[in-house]
């Protein structure tokens, strides 16, 4: 048992002398697999891991975050959303996923309500599994939803007008958060970027993340949709703390133990 130890610790030491010699650009690719595994890690962690000082590993977080391949935060660095950004590469992103999701959410849609919806392509997936005869009032800024809609005979169609963004099909402008401030709705289906348990729910666009914030202001009830790979990830622009959505809905079973820190919160997951 005693050489097996031993043995154990001098190939540790080989690792940590190995590490230590790593060129930058390898060390940096050993810390994008780390994060891939463990979604966050602290600079401590790393520098121990790689037997290089914390100044050394800080400024690797900050050319790897300059890049875009992951979001550096106070002590450490989280995994960005791996989601595509632009609307056409989205809508055919992980299509069965968003089916899940949608048939999951639905339950909570009932006639007569007043919903917000916005331009995130799960979103889009919810409403494509609108049963014909459901009587609502849809709220949205998304072309692609409110051309969903039109089809649909007893849903009732207000569009949120302004300046189009062209990587998300949907208005986002100073004149669409002024509009949505003039409703009040029982329920918002938030499509998310991102949604860590301790920074939150993210976004990667500013006008967008704080169009969603106010959204959430004025309405009664939110239900977040998001697929697994959103989870534990982080983005630049803030939209809201996890306590002011109610209930996050996943593809995957809400004993997945990824999700466990957000069923401590007291969150409804689905």
């Amino acid at each position: 048992m005693q050489k097996l130890q031993y043995i154990a610790i001098f190939n540790l030491f080989l690792q940590y002398k190995t590490a230590s010699k790593m060129k930058k650009e390898e060390r940096q690719k050993v810390i994008l697999e780390y994060l891939s595994k463990e979604h966050r890690v602290s600079s401590i962690e790393l520098s121990e891991y790689l037997s290089v000082s914390e100044d050394t590993i800080r400024r690797d977080l900050k050319e790897l975050s300059d890049q875009g391949l992951l979001k550096a935060v106070r002590g450490g660095a989280v995994a960005p959303s791996p989601i595509p950004l632009h609307y056409r590469k989205r809508e055919k992103h992980d299509i069965e996923n968003k089916k899940i999701i949608a048939q999951k959410a639905i339950s909570y849609l009932k006639d007569g309500q007043v919903v917000f919806i916005d331009g995130g392509t799960t979103s889009l997936a919810l409403v494509a599994s609108f049963p014909y005869d459901l009587k609502l009032t849809v709220i949205t800024n998304s072309f692609p939803i409110a051309s969903l809609v039109e089809d649909l005979p007893n849903i009732d169609l207000i569009f949120a007008g302004g300046k189009m963004c062209k990587t998300s099909f949907a208005t986002s402008s100073i004149e669409t958060i002024d509009f949505f401030r003039n409703f009040r709705a029982d329920i918002f289906i938030l499509g998310i970027c991102s949604i860590h348990h301790e920074r939150g729910i993210t976004g990667i666009l500013y006008d967008d993340s704080v169009l969603k914030k106010n959204m959430i202001k004025n309405s009664n009830f939110v239900i977040a949709l998001s697929s697994i790979e959103k989870v534990e990830t982080a983005e630049s622009y803030f939209v809201c703390p996890i306590k002011d959505i109610d209930v996050l809905v996943t593809n995957v079973s809400p004993d997945e133990e990824i999700l466990k820190a957000y069923k401590n919160t007291g969150l409804t997951i689905l």
